[in-house]
């Protein structure tokens, strides 16, 4: 009878958890259609700013190649240096129950880290994310600053603190380049881990603008001045809304995914544990039985 009430005690516990897996898993695919629908709005659009950035870019250098300088003496943003000093913005969430969301970005993050380190260049690591702060405070990582609060309301505004911060030290010449992290929203069950530049804008992009069949001629209205002191900040707080759309997309499709799966392992784990309950059961009777047979027959006797 022990065994008996074990079995029927881990059934109600696990039937339990389905309750709650089950309503994590709604919560998630319910909260997912609006921040997908968020990120297929915005993504054309950050892609199509970062394409205006590298043709104005180009088109810039084009001009002044003949004075000898170039669009990035002219924009403290735009400026490229050796890569000694770097910085990773590493984006992960506050909660877990989401499978190897976190997991395989912290580990592409680690391995960036370690990898320039052995390079001899030195990493600064700016976390958005418990998950992110956590892992990096367990492993004494150079963790310059720690975002707090960025998916209690997440937008615009949110977006541009967190690129006030990592462009800071850049603009100071503490940091040569910036490099986010963070994972590309595919489908609710698919998501690809990035690892991209965030600035300076990288090489390739300018010069594919470059290249004679994107040429375009650009007239600069008021000039070219006050049209890149307005567009390099929006190219950077568009890229940073951007990623944090795309990993809070990421991050619902993988609660999603890993709720409906423990959902079903737990349906499977209740079949089981009812299966073995019922052959229990089936042979504590058939051992009362036995007995009172026996000591029927021992009676007659």
């Amino acid at each position: 009878m022990a065994n008996l009430k074990a079995i029927r005690k881990r059934i109600v516990s696990v039937k339990s958890t389905q309750k709650i897996t089950r309503a994590m898993k709604m919560v998630a695919g319910a909260r997912l259609n609006r921040a997908q629908q968020r990120i297929l709005a915005l993504r054309p659009y950050a892609v199509k700013t970062g394409h205006v950035l590298a043709e104005v870019t180009a088109a810039a250098n084009r001009r002044l190649e003949e004075g000898g300088g170039g669009v990035d003496a002219e924009h403290p943003l735009l400026a490229r240096r050796p890569e000694n000093n770097v910085l990773l913005l590493v984006i992960t969430s506050d909660r877990g129950l989401c499978g190897a969301f976190n997991t395989n970005i912290l580990r592409l993050a680690e391995r960036q880290w370690r990898e320039r380190e052995a390079q001899g260049q030195k990493v600064q690591i700016a976390v958005i994310g418990r998950k992110g702060r956590d892992f990096f405070k367990r492993r004494n990582a150079p963790v310059m600053h720690v975002f707090s609060g960025i998916w209690d309301r997440l937008d615009l505004e949110q977006a541009r603190s967190v690129a006030r911060v990592v462009l800071r030290p850049f603009l100071a010449g503490e940091v040569d380049a910036i490099l986010v992290v963070y994972n590309e929203f595919k489908s609710a069950m698919t998501q690809r881990v990035v690892g991209e530049p965030l600035f300076p804008l990288p090489v390739a992009a300018v010069e594919e603008a470059a290249e004679p069949s994107y040429e375009r001629e650009f007239i600069f209205e008021p000039n070219k001045e006050a049209l890149l002191e307005r567009l390099v900040p929006m190219y950077v707080e568009i890229s940073v809304l951007r990623a944090l759309l795309e990993s809070m997309a990421s991050e619902l499709g993988a609660r999603m995914t890993a709720m409906d799966s423990a959902t079903k392992n737990a349906a499977e784990m209740i079949d089981r544990l009812t299966l073995s309950y019922n052959r229990a059961r089936q042979a504590a009777i058939t051992t009362e039985l036995m007995e009172i047979i026996g000591g029927a027959e021992a009676l007659k006797g």
